[in-house]
């Protein structure tokens, strides 16, 4: 057993995606930080959270040049609540300690790799769209064409394909703009960096991917004829695909200067199909690891991450015959460890979806190169 992830990198991989198997476990986030810590001396300076890439930009400004402050950062740099996590108030707070007197090419950079979806909302593409046409110096009226910004964003325009914007004829006209912006910000590179700085190219860059990347998932939300479960499916499968673009966009920025770490939840991560199943719902999608793994191969490792106890979910020893009950044995708080064998055990039953807890299964397990496995949660946060 091993509380150095060094021992399970190989020399090839240049994406180490660390994965949990829920977000409510706070523990998850601290052994994240220690494990970013040992990596980054072996090189790392980067790290991808599953937080909106826009929003990020705030928190990456923050660590590397102490633009506004951590709270500041904490607030508006994450997404779906994450900010209010005490496990990124310490990393940031080391992440900016780590870069205050270090040079550029040095420091460690934060990056998000998520859109700012959920399965039941989306914002609306406008000031996304409306960022790269202003830094293009352009005369267009992006708002006239997406009209009030809460007809994308109420739940309607999500879960009832006749209310979505997404197929409209405005939608499909914001579409040909965005592919317009998109080429003139190529076409123009080499004049708008040389008025500027590269940085802020890069930055609209990432604007407009993410207002691409909406305009795509209300496309998809106003798709008609589709069941919950196809619906769904889609839905998770657009979010998924755009992680997986933003993810190598990520790596093109950082190959340079080093490896990179990302850390999300083990459906996102894992390197074969990913699976959710409640009540009537029955969805089934290729996740970003599944894309990104498919693309990189070996430059593409992935640590499962396993929970045996949890106090913050009321989860409680797992079951004899479960694949957590065999990693419990001698392990006080957590440890990293060579996967089991799928097939070895059996999925644990004893959870409920508003843990939002997915126990380890043969196709989280199949392609993993190593397991992170907290025995105690509680224990773990402090071990």
């Amino acid at each position: 057993m091993s509380q150095d992830i060094r021992d399970f990198r190989t020399p090839s991989c240049e994406l180490l995606a660390l994965g949990e198997p829920t977000h409510q476990e706070p523990a998850f986030g601290l052994v994240r930080n220690r494990l970013f810590a040992q990596l980054v001396e072996q090189g790392f300076r980067s790290i991808a959270l599953e937080t909106d890439r826009v929003a990020a930009l705030a928190v990456d400004d923050y660590v590397r040049h102490g633009a506004g402050t951590l709270d500041a950062a904490l607030d508006e740099g994450f997404s779906h609540g994450f900010g209010a996590h005490p496990a990124n108030r310490r990393l940031l707070d080391w992440m900016r300690a780590y870069n205050r007197d270090r040079a550029p090419g040095q420091q460690l950079a934060f990056h998000g790799f998520d859109a700012q979806t959920e399965n039941t909302t989306a914002p609306s593409p406008r000031r996304y769209l409306e960022h790269a046409r202003d830094y293009l110096q352009l005369d267009l009226d992006i708002a006239d064409l997406t009209g009030a910004d809460e007809r994308w964003e109420r739940e309607e325009a999500i879960l009832d394909p006749a209310e979505s914007p997404g197929a409209t004829p405005e939608a499909e006209r914001l579409r040909r703009i965005a592919d317009d912006l998109h080429n003139q910000l190529y076409v123009r590179a080499p004049d708008l960096i040389a008025a500027g700085a590269q940085a802020e190219w890069h930055r609209a860059g990432v604007h407009l991917q993410a207002g691409i990347g909406l305009l795509r998932y209300h496309a998809q939300s106003a798709v008609r004829g589709l069941g919950a479960s196809a619906r769904i499916s889609g839905l998770i499968r657009m979010r998924d695909a755009l992680m997986a673009q933003n993810l190598l966009a990520v790596r093109a920025v950082e190959e340079r200067r080093g490896p990179t770490l990302v850390f999300a939840h083990n459906r996102h991560l894992q390197r074969n199909p990913s699976a959710w199943a409640q009540g009537e719902l029955d969805c089934g999608w290729n996740g970003a690891g599944h894309i990104v793994g498919s693309l990189l191969g070996e430059r593409y490792a992935f640590v499962a991450g396993s929970l045996g106890r949890s106090e913050a979910l009321g989860l409680a020893e797992p079951a004899p015959g479960t694949y957590e009950a065999l990693l419990q044995p001698g392990v006080r708080d957590w440890t990293l460890v060579a996967p089991p064998v799928p097939g070895a055990a059996r999925t644990r039953t004893d959870t409920t979806p508003r843990q939002g807890y997915f126990p380890l299964d043969p196709e989280t397990l199949d392609g993993a190169a190593a397991l992170l496995h907290l025995a105690d949660g509680r224990a773990a946060a402090v071990g």
